[in-house]
């Protein structure tokens, strides 16, 4: 299987001892400016407080693009301690390389199955639903309708003239409940399942 564009990403530390902020902020700007001049196009470049991220699409593209940023730094008397991740699609998170891709349906599953664990422990904890549905009824009396609906069902919703929107704890959720409404509403209503924009209550009081 190909690599796609930016599945590997270097993160470079840097730090310029006896330093002070300012000046070491001044540095790492120049520092960057640098690396993406001589990295080449290939390679994605951004950075953060005190950090110097590397994309690129893969290890090879990413060690070489590693050794270039540490020969910059060097000569700028920055010193840097770097990590290096892969991009797991699945599990929509960045892990070492030594952690495997998934190469089974079973293995597939089973990230993903840890995303679904990972965003619901997230709503949980941060009592906010992290995904929610996205409905647009064809008038304002349907709207009404299915939201009294969802509400009886003990759903955390939102209604605006026409549209809907009905947080949920994880993506599957997110999709199973969409896939419920879809065959629910009437015909010409659209229904979309997106990352959330609200701050809901989870779980809904």
């Amino acid at each position: 299987m190909a690599d796609s564009d930016d599945d590997w990403r270097v993160t470079l530390s840097v730090s310029q001892p006896q330093a002070g902020p300012e000046q070491q902020s001044a540095s790492l700007r120049r520092a960057e400016e640098d690396i993406r001049g001589q990295v080449g196009r290939g390679i994605g470049v951004g950075a953060g407080e005190g950090q110097i991220f590397l994309y690129a699409g893969t290890e090879t593209a990413a060690a070489e693009a590693e050794r270039i940023a540490r020969d910059v730094l060097a000569r700028a008397g920055l010193a840097a301690e770097s990590a290096v991740h892969r991009w797991h699609p699945v599990e929509e998170r960045w892990e070492t390389p030594d952690v495997p891709m998934p190469q089974t349906a079973a293995e597939r599953e089973a990230e993903h199955q840890r995303l679904v664990d990972d965003e619901t422990a997230e709503s949980l904890a941060s009592g906010t639903a992290q995904w929610e549905v996205r409905v647009e009824l064809g008038s304002h009396r349907q709207a009404v309708a299915l939201a009294r609906t969802l509400e009886g069902e003990g759903r955390a919703i939102v209604r605006r003239w026409k549209f809907l929107l009905v947080g949920a704890a994880n993506e599957d959720e997110a999709r199973e409940l969409a896939a419920q409404l879809e065959r629910e509403v009437p015909p010409g209503a659209a229904v979309k399942v997106e990352m959330s924009g609200v701050g809901w209550p989870f779980p809904p009081s």
